[in-house]
């Protein structure tokens, strides 16, 4: 039974207002899907055919909007890792979260910016993202221990990773869709034990972030809000 759908407040929406709401997601997650999250709010009403007020209503910011669209695929994203760690074997469990989630980035253009970008506030789709990344922890260490992923390799590189395939998959798009499977298989490869050459320093977490933060959507600007207040 689909659970109903509320206002920003916590009241139970009106049947017209759900529909709104529902005509909204469906709306973004086409836009985004297409235009990845760069698109406008602007964009997004005109294509669910309401005005940008109507929206704003719903959704009081751009981070508001993105956590309700791909709520559904941060949960695959976390099945993804239980996954991986349910997998016997470590290394093709470590391999098989990187070529999933990289795989996920590539039928889903917006997805592929969210996983590049962190949305403070939206606490709950966070928490899972947060879930997702300590099952990862998990599975470097597993991997390691068995012998096949390269000592260096460090929790930041998951972050490279996303941030790399999400650039081949935007700029590739559909004269090339399956290029990110090459590059993929190249990094794999270039993860294996034993390691040839040693790496540079991983980027800080703090510097990741903030980098992650500043790439993510902004609330609707000053021309889109409703009267541009």
């Amino acid at each position: 039974m689909t659970p109903t759908a509320h206002h920003p407040d916590g009241q139970p929406l009106r049947s017209d207002a759900e529909r709104n709401r529902g005509r909204i997601i469906a709306a973004a997650r086409t836009v985004f899907g297409r235009d990845g999250l760069g698109a406008s709010m602007a964009s997004v009403a005109r294509e669910a055919g309401v005005g940008i007020a109507t929206l704003f209503r719903h959704f009081p910011g751009k981070e508001d909007l993105v956590a309700a669209v791909f709520a559904d695929r941060m949960d695959a994203y976390v099945t993804a890792v239980d996954e991986a760690l349910d997998d016997p074997d470590p290394w093709g469990g470590f391999t098989g979260f990187i070529e999933a989630i990289c795989a996920m980035q590539a039928a889903d253009r917006g997805f592929a910016d969210v996983l590049t970008m962190t949305f403070p506030a939206a606490e709950a789709f966070e928490a899972r993202r947060a879930e997702a990344y300590r099952g990862f922890l998990e599975l470097i260490t597993r991997a390691k221990r068995s012998g096949h992923l390269r000592d260096d390799f460090a929790s930041q590189d998951l972050i490279l990773v996303l941030i790399a395939n999400a650039g081949v998959v935007n700029f590739a798009g559909e004269f090339a869709p399956d290029a990110w499977r090459r590059f993929v298989a190249l990094l794999i490869q270039s993860f294996q034990a034993p390691a040839r050459g040693s790496l540079p320093d991983p980027p800080q977490d703090d510097a990741l972030y903030k980098a992650m933060r500043r790439a993510g959507p902004v609330g609707l600007s000053t021309q889109e809000r409703p009267g541009g207040a």
